[in-house]
């Protein structure tokens, strides 16, 4: 009996082991990729909002998720390699951040959950219609309130540089939407685009020797560059007039913006949606902003001496 009495003893400690052995190998409840296209302040505040949004929520349902993220560098191409690493793991959802980053992963699944977020205009993305397993949420801000500071902060500008990546899809739209409202106002718009970083401090001095002021919209290339862009645009005594916060932080006056920790916290919670409760990415619309700020830079403001209306915040 004293035998018996030991092996099962024996038996028992084993199953118990084997029983820890499973649960350390299962894993987590879900897998999400993350794919952000450049590293910058804007694209930087939606992924932190993102993994924090869905991490609490799933742990709040006593689930977990493993979510990595992974830099693309501003090459196009590694998003492509990204994409197919994550699809190759079997993914139950891949993040997208920036609009490269969302054509490569929608390039590489039609069947994958995919959320985007630091999109401008989703159709506007795809030349046409949004695939169907693509949502997310928009960092379009009202250009017609942005062409309007203008007026506002550099009322004696007459002629404004358009400056862009032309290799972003969502900075062209920007661009031809923003230039119609400038037109209206009465401004002459020039554009000034580059294909690559390389090439933009050549743009910017052409552009200084041109015009009066400058309207950078939510570009990524110019985002991860601010200190390339003020490096000439200051000496030349020429305003900057941004899309986004960044941007704006780092070699503007002004903006009217949106947090971008806002539409990644948003994203979230929509993967939440996707993920624990079972819904399909095709029924949810592309969420907006809610709120909008008008920022200014106070270093840059006291450069060009320009008064900043009362309903101006400084940047932080």
């Amino acid at each position: 009996m004293k035998k018996l009495g030991t092996l099962l003893m024996a038996l028992c400690l084993l199953a118990a082991l084997v029983g820890c052995s499973s649960e350390t190998e299962k894993g987590p409840d879900y897998n999400v990729g993350v794919i952000q296209y450049v590293q910058h302040e804007a694209l930087d505040k939606a992924t932190n909002g993102f993994v924090e949004a869905l991490t609490k929520a799933v742990e709040a349902d006593g689930k977990t998720v493993n979510i990595e993220v992974k830099n693309a560098s501003n090459e196009s191409a590694n998003c492509t390699t990204i994409a197919a690493d994550f699809l190759s793991n079997n993914v139950d959802l891949i993040m997208a951040n920036a609009t490269p980053a969302l054509l490569a992963a929608a390039t590489a699944t039609d069947s994958t959950p995919i959320l985007g977020t630091s999109i401008t205009v989703y159709d506007a993305a795809f030349d046409g219609t949004t695939p169907a397993n693509v949502s997310g949420t928009s960092d379009l801000a009202p250009l017609d309130k942005q062409a309007e500071m203008f007026n506002e902060l550099l009322p004696e500008a007459n002629t404004i540089g358009l400056l862009y990546c032309s290799a972003e899809k969502n900075s062209a739209y920007q661009i031809e939407t923003i230039e119609s409202y400038l037109t209206q106002m009465g401004k002459t718009c020039k554009r000034y685009s580059f294909a690559e970083a390389s090439e933009l401090s050549m743009v910017v001095e052409q552009a200084c020797q041109e015009v009066d002021a400058i309207y950078i919209p939510t570009d990524n290339t110019c985002a991860a560059n601010t200190e390339t862009i003020a490096n000439v645009v200051l000496p030349n005594n020429i305003p900057v007039i941004a899309g986004e916060n960044g941007i704006c932080t780092g070699c503007g006056i002004a903006t009217l913006s949106i947090d971008y920790y806002d539409i990644g916290y948003a994203t979230g919670l929509m993967a939440y949606e996707i993920l624990v409760n079972g819904k399909s990415v095709s029924d949810m619309p592309v969420e907006f902003a809610p709120e909008f700020t008008y920022l200014y830079n106070p270093d840059n403001c006291a450069y060009f001496n320009i008064d900043v209306p009362s309903n101006y915040q400084p940047i932080e």
